[in-house]
């Protein structure tokens, strides 16, 4: 594996197992400091960080899994399956709102709602410091390295600190009397989980279907490919993401007189420089036209 590859993948691993041992942490702690607190707010964070750990156990093994080179079974390589395994956490992510709305509505419904204890509002606070904290580094390096599965896990860290501003505000309120307050911000939060998860889910979905890249970054490499010695015309540009790389189609027009050796140099030329200007492009596929030829169509079936 090439060095600058590998090293992607290792700052990737490096993170993802950041994350497992803040979950693992925290879901202990919201456990216990729920249950033995009193807070239902608090106890469904501690359920919620139970799920983020199996997340993060999940994006650890397709982390592993996508960093495989391209075979013969796979000659697009294997990064579709950080796109898909960020659908799946957008899934788990909307499940788990839901069942954190579930365990409000029952707890409002019932009455029965017992002041929390003073040092639910400790956790609830490291809570928020950690996983936010944790979201901006995730992020950051999501943007680094392009990758679909650490931006999934970045939105789920992001999701948790929003959860637990509710559950402190919840805890805060009930501890002062306003036990309702505590439930009624599970909910609450739930809300803002789903609407994250639903985000995540729609950013992996257009991975998945091959939504076009930005017209603005295809520019900039259509640029970069028109300025070799040799290219009369980008004719076309077409790219699509697969995990932390985008795979691009490239049409070039060029001298009709020219051979072929001297098309295959320029080509390779082109695909060289647009390494050189974007790391994370994974591959370019070339084809060549004849410039200026009025009777020369493109087929396609799609």
């Amino acid at each position: 594996m090439p060095e600058e590859r590998q090293t992607r993948f290792n700052q990737a691993e490096t993170v993802i197992r950041i994350a497992l041992a803040v979950n693992a942490l925290l879901m202990v702690a919201k456990l216990l400091a729920g249950r033995l607190g009193h807070s239902e707010a608090l106890f469904a964070d501690g359920v919620e960080s139970a799920c983020d750990l199996a997340i993060s156990a999940a994006a650890l093994a397709t982390m592993r899994f996508s960093r495989q080179p391209f075979d013969r079974q796979h000659p697009y390589g294997h990064g579709r399956a950080e796109s898909l395994a960020a659908f799946l956490v957008g899934l788990v992510i909307i499940a788990t709102s839901a069942l954190i709305l579930y365990g409000a509505v029952i707890t409002i419904a019932s009455g029965d709602i017992p002041r929390p204890r003073l040092y639910t509002l400790a956790v609830a606070a490291a809570t928020i410091l950690l996983k936010e904290t944790l979201a901006r580094a995730t992020f950051r390096q999501a943007r680094i390295i392009g990758s679909p599965m650490l931006n999934a896990l970045a939105q789920d860290h992001r999701k948790d600190a929003l959860t637990s501003i509710g559950t402190l505000l919840g805890c805060g309120c009930a501890f002062l009397g306003w036990r309702f307050m505590d439930p009624f911000f599970a909910g609450l939060t739930g809300l803002l989980i789903a609407h994250v998860g639903i985000n995540t889910v729609r950013g992996a979905t257009q991975d998945l279907i091959d939504t076009a890249l930005p017209e603005e970054r295809l520019n900039a490499i259509s640029a970069v490919a028109a300025a070799v010695e040799g290219v009369e015309h980008v004719h076309e540009i077409r790219g699509r993401s697969s995990g932390q790389y985008i795979i691009l189609d490239l049409k070039l027009e060029m001298d009709p007189e020219m051979t072929v050796a001297r098309s295959h140099e320029i080509a390779t030329e082109v695909k060289r420089r647009i390494f050189e200007a974007d790391a994370s492009v994974g591959d370019v596929m070339i084809h060549i036209n004849p410039h200026d030829d009025p009777n020369h169509t493109d087929l396609i079936r799609l």
